[in-house]
């Protein structure tokens, strides 16, 4: 196949992807019956109506869409664990690092913008694996992101609780834990309307909130606090711009330049966990409104505000706080670890940590909240794609995955074992740095996804120029981000800093997803889609067809929404 065909001359299955990928590629209003509004029908699987499992609806507006991508990143990470970051590589290389690695997720993110404006169905990026490189790492990539947040679930429940127990030490952790589990779940039941609308106003708190500390630190810095002391850059000079890399507990470090540049490196890569979340946008496709118009908006404004607000919050940390401070590595994962409160503390001010502590809260629920939601939907699309049981293709009348909620759900059960002991919280830890490491290798995918993508098209002779978004500065950003996230993890292999369980949680992701892909490769006997027979036609009729109904349901934006999108 070359070039684009017409739709109208080709017949579409909705499933047949270069002869190898099953599954579902659009919701057909048709099919649903009169009453049904564009883009709520039924799925289509394997070219027939799946009239008994119901499908997902598009209930999320684009005010939703852009605060889902920018709270979902926007968390603990940066509120507290930016702390950790600071202390690892010194001012100038906690900036360098958050610049870095901002500059390979934005890499990241306009190349699965792309596909995502041409094909925004469900299953996202996992469709877009098995769709453009092979089906088995569809399966591999899936499966590495569901696990990867439904074991982040109780993460961020824990981390709820422990932000509660700043005020409340003497209630027993569980009680508050349950309370945090029970509320995710309620949202998450209520639907993703229900979810969105959550998100959007959660995430707004933690816009102003950066906003407002980014404002203060540039009072600060000139001497507008209560004790009216410049900060400006003194903590640049002294104890300096750099970190020295630190090798084992013992206060021993790499010395010289080198010692400086690893110190820069393990910061870029703490810092890419404060990034996790930026795509699971992508898991919202096939419940988003117009999404040929809402998904290009959502990328490209998106994502540079989180740039600001992470390279602009960074930066204020960087001079306000000394990264030899022994608080920021108390561990405590409330207000008082973090950067921004220990800035406020110095300065004199006393009301704030609780109201950061409170943001604090707010970030780690959202998270959860973001948590079950993507995963849920994650489990979703690959029962659509035939990769996981039937019975998770089930909808309610609302659009909800039920089961796939239910059984996702069910791993928040895992924060109890935070109650449990050390060992347990050992292992809950060890669950912790496991989730982490995934969402590396889920960009990876991505980004492997988008240059088979994109020579696909070259090869087949198609023109980007029409696309709804066009990401820039490609093959080669691609590369740049696919190159950068392939090299990761490399203390524990210093020596004096090696340790077994570090590196089990460092590495033990990439035998699974390399076992999933294997495993599905040889059960399967998938291929690895040729760039001349990839897929660019199927599906793209009905999709087509749904802009067009989008386009006359969904009046222009007027000049108040159009300020709102902006702000938005």
């Amino acid at each position: 196949m070359s070039g684009y065909e017409d739709p109208e001359k080709k017949e579409t299955d909705g499933g047949s992807l270069a002869g190898t990928v099953t599954g579902p590629l659009y919701s057909d209003p048709e099919a649903g019956g009169k009453g049904e509004k564009a883009g709520e029908g039924l799925i289509i699987i394997d070219g027939e109506v799946n009239k008994g499992e119901g499908a997902v609806k598009r209930t999320l507006e684009q005010r939703h869409m852009a605060m889902i991508a920018l709270g979902g990143a926007i968390g603990t990470g940066l509120f507290v664990g930016s702390g950790s970051a600071l202390a690892t590589g010194g001012p100038v290389g906690v900036w360098l690092g958050y610049i870095f690695m901002g500059s390979m997720v934005y890499s990241m993110m306009v190349a699965l913008g792309e596909m995502a404006s041409l094909f925004p169905v469900a299953g996202g990026f996992t469709h877009y694996a098995a769709r453009f490189v092979d089906p088995a790492l569809g399966f591999a990539t899936g499966v590495n992101y569901w696990y990867s947040y439904a074991i982040t679930i109780p993460v961020e429940i824990v981390a709820a609780q422990i932000v509660i127990s700043y005020w409340d030490k003497t209630t027993h952790a569980a009680v508050w834990m349950t309370v945090c589990f029970v509320l995710i779940l309620a949202i998450n039941f209520l639907g993703a309307r229900a979810y969105g609308e959550a998100e959007f106003w959660f995430s707004s708190i933690k816009v102003v909130t950066i906003v407002g500390l980014i404002i203060l630190g540039i009072i600060l810095m000139a001497g507008g606090g209560p004790n009216h002391d410049p900060i400006g850059f003194r903590y640049w000079i002294d104890p300096g711009p750099f970190n020295q890399l630190s090798l084992g507990g013992d206060g021993a470090y790499v010395p010289g330049a080198w010692g400086r540049f690893l110190a820069f490196w393990a910061c870029l890569v703490q810092a890419a966990f404060s990034f996790i979340g930026t795509e699971i946008i992508a898991t919202t496709l096939g419940e988003a409104k117009n999404p040929r118009k809402t998904v290009p908006k959502a990328i490209k404004r998106v994502f540079w505000r989180i740039l600001v607000f992470y390279i602009g919050g960074i930066f204020i940390i960087s001079v306000l706080v000394n990264y030899d401070n022994p608080m920021l590595l108390n561990g405590s994962g409330d207000a008082s670890a973090s950067p921004f409160v220990i800035a406020i503390n110095n300065a004199g001010i006393a009301a704030l940590p609780s109201i950061i502590n409170a943001v604090i809260l707010t970030a780690a629920w959202s998270a959860g909240n973001s948590d079950l939601y993507a995963a849920s939907r994650t489990l979703y699309s690959l029962a659509l794609e035939h990769q996981m049981p039937a019975v998770l293709r089930r909808c309610t009348k609302r659009g909800l995955p039920i089961w796939c909620v239910v059984i996702t759900g069910a791993f928040g059960l895992l924060s109890y074992m935070n109650t449990g002991g050390d060992t347990a919280v050992t292992a809950f830890n060890w669950l912790y740095n496991v989730s982490s490491i995934t969402g590396l290798v889920t960009w990876w995918g991505i980004l492997l996804s988008y240059i088979r993508f994109y020579h696909g098209l070259k090869v087949q002779g198609i023109s980007r120029e029409g696309f709804p978004y066009k990401a820039p500065f490609q093959p080669y950003f691609s590369y740049y981000g696919f190159i950068c996230f392939t090299l990761n993890g490399f203390e524990v292999f210093l020596e004096g800093n090696w340790d077994t369980s570090t590196f089990i949680a460092a590495y033990i992701t990439i035998p699974i997803f390399a076992g999933c892909w294997i495993g599905w490769k040889l059960t399967k006997k998938t291929k690895w889609v040729k760039l001349a027979e990839m897929d660019f036609i199927t599906g793209r009729r009905e999709l087509d067809e749904m802009e067009e109904r989008d386009a006359e349901t969904y009046k222009a934006d007027t000049k108040f929404q159009k300020v709102m999108g902006i702000l938005f």
